[in-house]
Parts: C-alpha cells; structure tokens; sequence
C-alpha cells in the first residue's frame, strides 16, 4: 500500500499555518494594543508635563501687584521665615492652579500636589480630599506610600544627574483597576525636586481588533494551493515537502508584510495623536497662564511643549517638532527598529512552523502517536512524574525562552512580554562580536568578558576537569579493587568525603587555602624558599586554583561508579586470561575497560554537564578573577541578570548554555551509543 505522504504533509502545513500565522496575529494583536496603550500614556504625559509647567510657574515671579501669588517652594520659604497668620495663604496659588487645570481638562479625574517640607498634601483635586481631609494637610499614614513613592522619583532624579545617565525613571506610571492611568512628577525648584505632583487621567483609547480576516487568509492560501499543487506531485516526498515548505514561508512573508503596513500605520497615527496633544496642551497651557495671571517675563522659561513628549526618564522622544509638526526623519527609524524586529520574529516563527511541518509531514507525529496507543498504561504510570517535570522543569525553562526574546531588566518589570518584544535581538548581541582580542600599542589584549572567550575557557575547564576526575578515579578504583588490600574499608570512607562534604564548604575552604597572605598553599611554598604567589592575580594561576578545588570534587564520584562496575567484572574472565598468557595491560584493555564502559561513559556525560555548569567553584573561589577571565557561561549568566539586571539578555545566553549541551549530550549519546540497550 502507497504511503499518504500528500495527506501527511497537507496536514503538516495545515497545523504549521495555523501555528506560524495564528501566533503572528496574536503577536500582531498584542503590538498593535501596546500601541494603543503607549499612545495613551503619552498624551497623558503630556498633559502632566502641562500641569507641572502651570505649577511650576506660580512661585516663578512676581504676580498681580495686589494679589501677590505663591508657590509650593513660596510656602516653604514662608514656613521657614514663620509667617504671620494675616499673611495671604502661600499655597493657594497652586490650589487654584491645580483646580483650573482639572476644569479645563475633563479626562484629568484628580490631582495632587504633594510638598516634602513638612509632609504635606499641598494641593488635591481629588473628590476624596474633602472636608477634614481637603489641602492643605499633612498627609496621614496611610498616605506613606504616596511619600515614599515621592522620595523615589527625587532620588531617581538625583542618581540620574549624579552619573550623567538615563539608569532609573523620573516619571511614575500605574494603570489603576478601573482603567485610570495615574502619573506621578517630581516638582522642581531651583534644580532641587521639593515634592511631586500626581494625576489620575482617564484617555482615550482607540480599540485594536484581532486581525481575524488577514490570518484566516493567510491561513487557508497555503493549504489550498498545496490541495492543488501536490495532485501534480503525486507521493514523491521530497518534493511535497518543498512545496509545503515554499508556501509555508510565503503565507509567513506575506502575512508579515501586511503587519508591516499595519504597524506602520499605527506608529504614524500615534504620532499624529500625540502631536494634535502637545499643539492643543500648549494652547490650553499659555490661556491658562494668563488666566491665572502667573508670571510670563523674560526672567521664565519659555513653554516648550515639542519638549513635552518624553519617556519616563523625561527624555524628549524627538517626534514633535518645535513648530508644532512630525520630525518624519525620526518616524522613519521608529518604524525601521519595527520592521527590523518584525523580520527577526517572523524567522522565528518560521523555524518554528518548519519544524511542526517535518514532524508531522514526515511521519514522526504518526510515529509518536501510535508509540503513546501502544505503551498506554507505561505513559500513564508516569504521569505523575511527568507532570512534575513539566510544572518543575519544562514551564520554567520555556518562560526563560520567552523571556530571552525580551528587553526585561529591572527598570520595566511592571510591563508584559508583549511590549518588550525584541525578537533575536539579544541572541544577535551574544553571538555576533567575535573579538576576542584586539592589538594596541602595549601589545595583544583580550577580552575577557567576550562570549566567545568565556566559552573556549569553559570548555578547556570542562575537558581537563574531566580527565583529572576520570583518570584519578580510575586508579583509586582500581587500587581499591585489589584482593588482600588492608583497610580497604577505611580507605573508601575516607576517599569519599570530598564527595560527601557540601561543595560550598569545600570551594570556601580551598579559597582560604590560596590566599595570599594566610594561605596554607603559599606558606608550603614559601617552606621550599619561593615567593607566596598570587594565585587569582594571573588568568593562568586562577585557573589552576578553581582546577585543583573543581578535581578535588569530582574524583570521588568517578572513583564509586568505577568501583561498582569493576567489582560487578567476572573474576573467571581474569583467569582465562591468563591462562591464555595475557599480559596485565592486555587484561586492562580486553576485559577491564569493555566492562567498565557501560558505566563510565554515562557517568562521563553526567560529568562534563555538571562541570560545564560548575557555578559554586567559579564564583566562590576565583570569583572570576583577574577580570573575568576565569568565568564560566554559567557565573557569567548569573553576573548578567543579578549584577547587570539584564533579565532578557541573560535568558537568551542561558537557552544558548541549554543547547550547547544538548548538541554534546546527543552527540556523545550517539557516538557513544551509551543508551542503546534502553531500546532493546
């Protein structure tokens, strides 16, 4: 009977398309409502860039010869110099400011000015600050958060002008249960932040529908042309999977094209939105000025609303220009890094959705479903640990592949996955500088914190721990194996313990053994009439240190596993053998070494993977040192997310550590055939 390839890869793509093209629209959908939502937030930063120029100048100048006006950093001079109580209410400048500013602006539900000096909830809009609670008070304690959340965005701003950087976030943003955004600004005076300002608003958001017509397209194109194309095919294999795998690719092209143009026009519309808000916010802003009648004279700052359009490190974004218009230069690198990011996701997608199509096209779904019917009652017994390792093991490991094609870090933890998308763009960085050393003048210069040179070292650490482990346990194994031998017993104790006592205990203690100074290595070497060396000084003696400690784990553990197998070898091969006349060393290769291979060779890559992934040795005994040249990918992962704070950089080199071992556990598997008699 005829094998229904035509139907297996008509299936294939079908499952491969719905795949590709469904996650692309959901992708697309959930750009397309962070869009939205980034709209929104910017309009709203800029009307909270409007109110925060209206605050700022009711303490700026002088006011109204008969009204004097005063602001916040007005009232606290006053409540310095103890003003008389007849004295006109310094804060009620910016009372009415902020009172005019919630009129004219109906989407702005509340605001609040709060004064550091004194604790103070200088001015409030808020329908709760009523009565008893109405400003001018000081804040309650359950009020602290608002406070503490004030004191952040000072320090923030001082840590930002301290280091000349954009490290930390000068504006606060939450999204409220009931849809509110609330934002928060620091208030300024003379350079110096002397509270905050904070408004609840509730902007309009345009609704972005799931593209269900463009997917379904998308979708049923490839199929149905496959339907058609393989009855000219016939069953030949090779070519239906070319010709599922073109139109696969095509429908993904095609349908990344059409989410090009829709990003696009959506990145154009956001700027056009929040252009239209900074010309209508500095409109509103100078009327209210002068309504107000706070100061304009040469001595104030111009408004400048093109500058109101920032990011929350109030960095302006350079879409709007000074007169009023959209800086087209600037749009077209934003829809650029969009488009760059599209492709980068779409060949994600892509390999993704090839690999679902030879799995199914090529017989292996069929394969594995027929082996999950036949071995029914095994599958079940094991769904328990199955289960484990799936919530344990596998939902972890694949939230940190998410998570890798992601620009988390510390500073935006508070977003979704969707909109720190980036694509490959941090398996790019990981793996395209290839510098490992570079000439200058005083000479070749490496650079240790370089992928590629941390890998090379990793895997010399590995190979020559490895080696010493299998070859200093083999011999302690074999010594041990000798019939007659006194205080065996004592001797199998005592050789085990390194393997017994917790490696951090051990790291530590060898640690303290190469010191310097204090050092128990230095002082034997200072007993032969040689200088204490510093061991963690020079890349070369770091390495034999975390060398020594790493061999001095690892031998006992190769040391049981060559004991038992050797212990389990048939004393009558020996005999025969030399019977035969063989030699000692031809017994060891003949009898010794075939028998020990079943053993050792799993025991091998169990080693080399702990190895590769000796965190507690490296980061405890050489820390790295001299400038991490003695890192391992594991440390240097770990230095990324915990000291760089680079969530989504150190996952993508975490998921290039994952497969660096697999591509060596199946090879090995495969040359070695260490698994074969599992099958049989």
């Amino acid at each position: 009977m005829e094998t229904p390839h035509r139907r297996r890869f008509l299936i294939g793509l079908a499952v491969a398309a719905l795949l590709g093209v469904g996650l692309g629209a959901f992708f697309l959908a959930a750009a397309r409502e962070a869009q939205s939502r980034d709209r929104a937030e910017r309009r709203s930063v800029v009307t909270l860039l409007a109110l925060a120029q209206v605050l700022d100048r009711t303490g700026g100048g002088e006011a109204a010869a008969e009204e004097p006006s005063y602001g916040l950093g007005d009232e606290l001079a006053a409540l310095d110099a103890g003003a008389e109580t007849e004295a006109p209410d310094p804060g009620e400048a910016v009372r009415n400011a902020a009172a005019a500013f919630a009129r004219t602006h109906p989407e702005v539900k509340a605001i609040r000015v709060v004064a550091f000096d004194g604790i103070l909830l200088e001015a409030s809009t808020d329908p709760k600050d009523v009565g008893g609670k109405a400003a001018p008070r000081r804040l309650e304690r359950e009020e602290k958060p608002l406070y503490d959340l004030g004191q952040l965005l000072r320090a923030n701003v001082a840590g930002n002008r301290e280091e000349n950087s954009v490290r930390q976030e000068e504006i606060a943003v939450e999204r409220l249960p009931d849809g509110l955004l609330r934002l928060s600004a620091p208030v300024e005076r003379g350079g110096d932040v002397v509270g905050m300002v904070q408004m609840d608003a509730d902007p309009e958001r345009a609704a972005s529908a799931f593209p269900w017509l463009a997917a379904l397209l998308a979708w049923l194109a490839p199929v149905a042309l496959f339907g058609l194309l393989s009855m000219a095919l016939g069953q030949r294999r090779e070519l239906l999977a070319v010709g599922a795998a073109v139109l696969l690719v095509a429908a993904l092209v095609a349908f990344a094209s059409y989410s090009r143009k829709v990003l696009a026009a959506d990145r154009r519309a956001t700027a056009e939105s929040v252009t239209a808000a900074v010309r209508q916010e500095g409109e509103r802003t100078g009327a209210l000025i002068s309504e107000l009648g706070l100061p304009t004279s040469a001595d104030t700052p111009p408004l400048a609303p093109e500058l109101w359009d920032v990011n929350r490190y109030r960095e302006p974004l350079g879409i709007v220009q000074a007169g009023g218009g959209i800086d087209e230069g600037r749009l077209g690198e934003e829809a650029g890094v969009d488009a760059g990011r599209l492709t980068r996701s779409v060949v994600t997608l892509a390999l993704l959705s090839l690999a679902v199509l030879i799995f199914v096209g090529w017989g292996y779904a069929a394969r594995t479903g027929a082996a999950l019917v036949e071995h029914r009652y095994a599958y079940t017994y094991t769904l328990p640990s199955l289960a484990a390792m799936l919530f344990l093991v596998f939902l972890p490991f694949l939230y940190s592949a998410v998570l890798s094609f992601t620009n988390a870090n510390v500073y935006n933890t508070n977003k979704s996955v969707f909109d720190l998308w980036i694509g490959l763009d941090n398996y790019v960085e990981v793996l395209r500088d290839v510098r490992v050393a570079h000439r200058t003048a005083e000479g070749l210069v490496w650079n240790y914190q370089n992928f590629y040179w941390t890998l090379g070292f990793n895997i010399v650490w590995t190979i020559t721990n490895v080696t010493i482990g299998v070859t200093l346990g083999l011999l302690l194994a074999l010594a041990l194996n000798v019939k007659g031998l006194a205080f065996r017993a004592g001797y199998r104790v005592l050789l085990i313990l390194p393997w017994a006592v917790p490696t951090y205990i051990t790291a530590l203690i060898w640690r303290g053994m190469f010191h310097k100074q204090f050092g128990v290595i230095n002082q034997i070497v200072q007993i032969f009439g040689f200088a204490p060396i510093s061991w963690y000084d020079r890349p070369f003696t770091s390495f034999l240190a975390v060398l020594t400690t790493n061999g001095w784990l690892s031998f006992s553990f190769m040391m049981v596993v060559s004991l038992g197998a050797l212990q389990s070898i048939p004393a009558d091969l020996y005999e025969a053998a030399r019977v035969d006349g063989a030699t000692r060393w031809q017994q060891f290769k003949a009898i010794t070494l075939p028998s020990l291979r079943p053993a050792l060779v799993p025991a091998i890559i169990l080693s080399v993977i702990w190895t590769f992934n000796q965190f507690v040795v490296i980061f405890l005994v050489s820390a790295g040192e001299p400038g991490h040249a003695t890192e391992i990918l594991m440390t240097q992962a770990y230095r990324i997310a915990f000291e760089q704070y680079r969530y989504g950089y150190a996952a993508a080199y975490s998921v290039v550590i994952f497969f660096i071992l697999l591509a060596y556990g199946t090879w090995q598997n495969r040359v070695t055939r260490a698994t074969e008699a599992i099958g049989e």
